[in-house]
């Protein structure tokens, strides 16, 4: 009922009801003139349930004779959202509203200024469209389901890096030539024309500017970088930089330029990894399509593309789509016209059929009220698709749909329907269903109907053959209904009505039914009885891919999917349990999302999300990074501090996945563990930078690496060939201890800190654990080893940069053997005293009150101590044969954010 008010609310304001501006309002007013205040809930009964079901519901010549007096003219709008609802069916008269809950919503509808138009608001009174997307996702989808609102740079790079791929890989087949001309011109001397149109303008920022001359000293000379983590002034900077970070910015413009200008740029997977303006290509490649073969091979791929959410929550990420596809749409049409045109002006003979293909469509277009308004029509019925276990999510996600349709027209009081199109019934495009719950693909659906002996699959018998069959027979009988459903909404009148709805739906139903009984039996639930079973349907809701979307599923997949799955752990279920997933072991949901994408999408399809970090940080998703690696795969990892992705939320450290075909061999590309300042963030995405991701020195993870230089890191401690865990000694006196915490800085002591309660006594402090080792030697060498800013890359690199885990400390590479039977060992146990004492000098005690004890607790402050722990490093890379350069990065390391705070604020 919100949901119909809204959208009715927006296109009053339009002008689209009778011409009023306040249509509900004077409406309501006039029922309770005529009919009495709250006289038999007279407003809803009277008047909505007739505006909504006969009004918009019909079109004119089928509306009853009295109700154009009732409810004026207004548009006749089907779309499925004023049809019956299911409770409306159920309950029927049984519903009343009362007049006063229809005051009260337009009072409070009445406190904003509606706008259905994409024009930026401009106060805190207005609203769009979009907004009602953040007000579901934010306040109650983050609070009731583990998923979060997610933000148009987030979508717009995951969506542009995965739709955009995929149709370059879906055109390259029926226009080979412009892709792989050995003799001739290809697509991608577009970038060796004018690179600088390619490449984001955050990362070309100052780059004409010559640097001071003191500056660029240090390029070359790592010994005269001096200044190069102070601030750079803004005409050189983006927010924050300082001037390492301009020189890095610069260095790899001009790379990037080297690479383009040098045809290294050949594959489109080549952009993502140099993170080039791929959308800007895109359309530049159709704008320029000289010959009509290789615009009709991107028409055709754009028009068949399947973009699947499998969570799409509210439809952040559908939109993101939608607004990727139609300046491509847009692309097309222009070029298809163009051709036309130049052939009907050069006047020369030509088939009949010449470009004919394009005419139809240049006709469709035109018997739709705009062109924007078909491209937008096209997309939705097309191209988009999603499923979220939240039907409130999914009315929403509709709704907006709708709305952008009817933002793209303006009324008419001269055309029949107000110049309005009837909206599009995309009720079997955007489905209410648990996605984890249910049969995805034609092995599944065969692997329930046969008999399992064993625990082994076998081939069906005769009689479960003639089974599986008959069920293959009724869904592709249900699958040709929907297509012509579908295709009736695509030609302008074509008669798709109320009663072809429920005969599809009915079909569906009976092969979800048949599946869901199956479903329960694999499942191992002994469900007797018809209400025992509709509660066990009610609480899982199974969504059967094979038949929802049967023809999709039957045609290899969804080609390209993308989503922000939701982050709850497995044990937290209460209402259903999940079976069947390779990923179970994870323990969370959105590993389980990611491993049901690889099942619903095209074996050369591509997918991208946004998860948590760990899933590629622990060996808890070991099973989830063994499907990555299997793929040509893309990720990025973000911090939460100091400043995140997702606001108001602790804890939220993540990572984007990008992956596309599968892959021979692991091709993985990462980039470095990304933190940003609120300045930051317009250029976050534009400024990332990829780098191969292997080896990993750490099991259970996919390191986050960032450049060349740090893959000679790792190079160099890979060559150790021992890791500390081997120089441990159970029972020994020598102690270490590390705190799991990570902050700036990572707190290694020979000292316990003192914790004392509120009654002056000692306790040991909780995140605090110890090593032991043979000898005090031994203790201090891996002190050092410890409290080195390269351990602290280490960290920041292979773990979930939460924890230190045992597991990162076992596995740092350091021959200590090696290391006490050299030069460099006095200097290294004479900085692990000077570091413990100086560390102890710059302590302070705090005081700590909780609800019910008092602690006064030791605080370290490691960044004081800064100039020592570098000295430490200066050392250790004599061990590892570190050039300059690599040395330079391990001590500058994320300088900007360790050393940029306040120096008290890092205590733990």
């Amino acid at each position: 009922m919100l949901n119909r008010l809204m959208f009715v609310y927006f296109i009053q304001r339009k002008g689209f009801l009778d011409g009023d501006r306040d249509y509900l309002r004077n409406r309501l007013n006039r029922c309770q003139e005529e009919k009495g205040r709250d006289n038999f809930h007279s407003f809803y009964r009277y008047f909505l349930l007739r505006l909504f079901h006969e009004g918009f519901g019909k079109r004119p010549k089928e509306r009853a004779v009295d109700l154009e007096k009732l409810i004026g003219r207004i548009p006749y709008l089907n779309g499925g959202m004023f049809e019956q609802h299911e409770i409306e069916k159920r309950y029927g008269d049984e519903i009343q509203i009362p007049d006063k809950a229809f005051e009260r919503i337009f009072d409070y509808f009445d406190q904003y200024q509606w706008h259905l138009d994409e024009r930026p608001l401009r106060a805190d009174n207005e609203i769009n469209p979009d907004v009602l997307g953040y007000i579901f996702e934010k306040y109650i989808n983050q609070k009731q389901m583990g998923a979060y609102y997610t933000k148009e740079d987030i979508t717009e790079y995951i969506g542009k890096n995965t739709a955009l791929p995929f149709l370059f890989d879906a055109a390259r087949p029926r226009s080979k030539i412009a892709f792989e001309n050995p003799n001739g011109p290809t697509i991608w001397d577009l970038l060796r024309e004018n690179p600088d149109r390619y490449i984001y303008d955050a990362v070309k920022k100052s780059a004409e500017i010559p640097l001071p001359r003191e500056i660029h000293a240090g390029i070359k000379d790592v010994s005269k970088r001096d200044g190069w983590n102070e601030s750079a002034p803004c005409e050189f900077a983006l927010p924050t930089e300082i001037w390492r970070e301009v020189v890095a910015r610069r260095q790899r413009y001009a790379d990037l330029k080297s690479k383009i200008a040098n045809r290294e740029v050949t594959n489109i997977n080549d952009l993502i990894t140099l993170n080039l303006d791929i959308g800007q290509f895109a359309q530049d490649v159709i704008e320029n399509c000289e010959g009509p073969e290789l615009l009709r091979a991107f028409w055709h791929a754009i028009e068949k593309v399947t973009i699947l959410d499998p969570t799409c929550g509210s439809g952040a990420f559908l939109f993101a789509a939608l607004n990727i596809l139609e300046p491509l749409y847009e692309a097309c049409l222009d070029r298809m016209e163009a051709f036309v045109a130049e052939l009907d002006r050069s006047g020369e003979k030509h088939r009949p059929e010449k470009f004919s293909d394009f005419r139809c469509v240049m006709d469709r277009v035109a018997a739709h009220p705009s062109r924007r308004y078909f491209i937008f029509k096209s997309i939705i019925l097309n191209n988009l698709f999603g499923v979220d276990i939240m039907e409130e999510a999914v009315e929403i996600c509709k709704l907006r749909l709708f709305l952008k349709l009817a933002a793209q027209v303006e009324p008419d009081a001269s055309k029949e329907n107000l110049g309005i199109e009837p909206l599009p019934d995309i009720d079997f495009n955007i489905r209410a269903g648990n996605t984890l719950v249910g049969y995805a693909t034609a092995d599944e659906v065969k692997f329930c109907m046969k008999e399992l002996g064993g625990g082994q699959m076998k081939l069906l018998s005769g009689d479960e053959l003639a089974s599986y069959a008959r069920f293959l027979d009724r869904l592709q009988i249900a699958d040709a209904a929907w297509r012509s459903f579908r295709q009736q909404q695509t030609e302008l009148g074509g008669g798709v009505t109320i009663e072809d709805k429920v005969e599809l739906k009915g079909k569906l139903k009976e092969l979800e039914d048949e599946l869901n009984h199956y479903l329960v039996s694999d499942y191992g639930e002994k469900v007797s009885g018809k209400p025992a079973f509709a509660r066990w349907v009610k609480s899982h809701q199974p969504f059967h891919w094979f038949v929802e979307f049967y023809g999709i599923i039957n045609n290899g997949g969804f080609d390209v999917i993308i989503g922000n799955p939701p982050y709850v752990e497995l044990n937290a279920l209460d209402d259903y349990e999940i079976r069947g997933y390779a990923c179970e072991a994870s323990g969370n949901l959105y590993a389980l999302v990611i491993e049901r994408g690889f099942a619903l999408g095209q074996k050369e399809g591509r997918q991208g999300y946004i998860v948590p970090v760990s899933s590629v940080s622990t060996e808890r998703y070991e099973t989830l990074q063994n499907l990555i690696v299997k793929r040509e795969a893309h990720f990025s990892s973000y911090d939460d501090r100091p400043s995140r992705l997702f606001d108001g939320l602790e804890h939220i450290r993540l990572t984007i996945h990008i992956m596309g075909r599968p892959a021979n061999a692991p091709r993985l590309f990462s980039t470095r563990y990304n933190k940003w300042m609120t300045d930051e963030r317009p250029a976050l995405f534009s400024k990332l930078a990829f780098t191969n991701a292997l080896p990993a020195l750490v099991e259970g993870t996919l390191p986050k690496l960032c450049s060349d230089v740090e893959q000679g890191i790792v190079t160099k401690l890979a060559a150790q060939q021992r890791k500390l865990c081997v120089f441990y000694t159970a029972g020994a006196k020598h102690k270490i201890y590390y705190s799991r915490k990570v902050g700036y800085f990572l707190q290694v002591l020979d000292f316990e800190p003192r914790v004392l309660d509120g009654n002056g006594k000692r306790r040991p402090p909780s995140e605090f654990k110890e090593l032991k080792f043979a000898n005090n030697d031994m203790a201090k060498l891996a002190l050092c080893c410890l409290n080195s800013n390269l351990f602290y890359w280490f960290v920041t690199v292979f773990s979930d940069c939460r924890h230190v885990n045992k597991r990162e400390i076992d596995a740092f590479p350091v021959n200590l053997t090696a290391l006490s039977e050299s030069a460099l060992k006095k200097q290294l146990v004479k900085l692990a005293t000077a570091l413990m004492q100086d560390l102890q000098q710059h302590s302070e005690n705090r005081t700590m009150r909780f609800t019910h004890d008092t602690l006064t607790v030791q605080c370290i402050y490691p960044k004081i101590s800064k100039p020592i722990i570098d000295e430490i490093d200066t050392v250790l890379a004599g061990h590892y044969r570190f050039t300059a350069e690599e040395l330079d990065f391990i001590l500058n390391y994320d300088i900007k954010y360790r050393l940029g705070r306040d120096t008290r604020s890092d205590a733990e």
